[in-house]
């Protein structure tokens, strides 16, 4: 393994860390309610606020950091993100857990699209969406491992161990980073902005982010309602049909880390046009329980390859500074997130979840419809230039022959 692998290994690790920590109070409702005496709600809040701030802040800031080092700005925030952990182990009370949240997510705010970028960089041109997605594998994993495994530590030795060795983990990412990760190095796949800039297609790709990934999370945020109501599954049976969930999460990024290289729109058109299939089958299908689990599975292969796509789309279409491009596109997917969340409560108490379903599907069809779109406009623009070129070249041809004749 070369340095620059091992760079990329320890972005990932970081990645790991970070998506642990947004999403573990999830696993730990109950228990950090009654430590600090306060209602789950509240403590609900800690996500959703976390989230919202990622949303909001994350172009701001990297525009600000712009002209600092990616790795003097990466071992800022995984500094950053060691000391909030331990601040959240140690919280006395609600007030000071939502600071030591507030320092977490602005960290995360900014990790993402720099490391992302910083990935890319290290490596040559033709593997950096693999780069990327590998990253990304770090936050998939989070998901998968790392928030189950925070919540059983924290069932058996207290809330507060969860964030104690969520730190720990940060501090070993902090060191690998700072060892692996030269000052000023770069790579050969490294560029200051897109190497296809186009600030329509940028605005375009950020627009089909939200959409698609709102449509995903009109369903998913309330997907354990439709799989207990309407598929008819018990409760027992939610861990297995999550965890399948998990596992068809993780093979999608195998999937779209082997081929966003060779075609990053055709991977967002594909992953956009299988999520789609996914929502409204569940629409259609969600009470048998056997198609409900099968298009779940789908679900869970298809978000990676739009996260992937989207990533190396926004390196190549960039019209500025690719970190910044990134940290559009990241804002974007939180937005989705968000308003997805919205979207699916308000369908849910009038069409219940099936209802969820059809209007996410609805969203990530308008998003496959946009792409598509986009494809037509570009290979009717390349077929016209390439017409123009042969009719000068044909006049061009048609004056020399004038001209002999002469």
């Amino acid at each position: 393994m070369n340095r620059a692998t091992a760079a990329v290994g320890a972005l990932a690790l970081a990645a790991f860390c970070f998506g642990t920590a947004e999403s573990l109070p999830i696993g730990l409702l109950g228990l950090i309610a009654e430590g600090l005496d306060t209602d789950p709600t509240r403590v609900g809040l800690l996500v959703t606020g976390y989230g919202l701030t990622v949303a909001v802040v994350s172009v701001p800031l990297v525009r600000l950091a712009g002209r600092m080092p990616r790795r003097t700005l990466l071992v800022g925030v995984l500094a950053a993100f060691a000391l909030a952990t331990v601040w959240s182990a140690v919280a006395t009370g609600y007030w000071t857990l939502l600071g030591a949240r507030l320092l977490t997510a602005l960290a995360h705010a900014v990790f993402w699209p720099v490391a992302v970028v910083a990935a890319a960089g290290l490596v040559a041109p033709g593997r950096r969406g693999r780069a990327a997605a590998f990253v990304f594998g770090g936050g998939s994993l989070a998901v998968v491992l790392g928030v189950p495994a925070g919540t059983w530590l924290g069932q058996q030795a207290g809330w507060r161990a969860a964030f104690a060795v969520l730190s720990v983990l940060g501090a070993v990412a902090l060191a690998a980073v700072v060892a692996l990760l030269r000052p000023g190095a770069t790579g050969p796949g490294d560029v200051a902005c897109g190497t296809e800039p186009s600030r329509r297609g940028y605005l375009l790709l950020v627009t089909v982010t939200a959409l698609g990934v709102g449509g995903v999370f009109s369903l998913f945020t309330y997907v354990t309602d439709l799989l207990t109501r309407d598929s008819g599954y018990p409760d027992a049976a939610l861990g297995p049909l999550l965890a399948l969930n998990g596992a068809a999460d993780i093979a999608g990024l195998v999937f779209a880390g082997a081929v966003v290289d060779r075609g990053p729109r055709a991977l967002l058109g594909g992953s956009l046009a299988l999520l789609s299939a996914a929502l409204l089958g569940m629409a259609a299908f969600g009470t048998d329980p056997v198609a409900a689990a099968v298009l779940l599975a789908l679900l869970g292969f298809g978000l990676p390859g739009l996260a992937t796509a989207m990533q190396a789309r926004a390196m190549q279409t960039a019209p500025g500074d690719t970190a910044v491009a990134s940290a559009g596109a990241s804002a974007a997917f939180n937005v989705g997130i968000g308003g997805g969340a919205l979207v699916g409560g308000l369908v849910l108490p009038v069409a219940g979840a099936r209802g969820a379903a059809l209007a996410g599907g609805l969203l990530a069809v308008a998003a496959s419809a946009m792409v598509v779109g986009e494809q037509a406009l570009g290979r009717r623009g390349v077929a016209a230039r390439r017409a123009a070129v042969g009719s000068g070249i044909e006049s061009v041809r048609q004056g020399t022959v004038r001209g002999q004749d002469q």
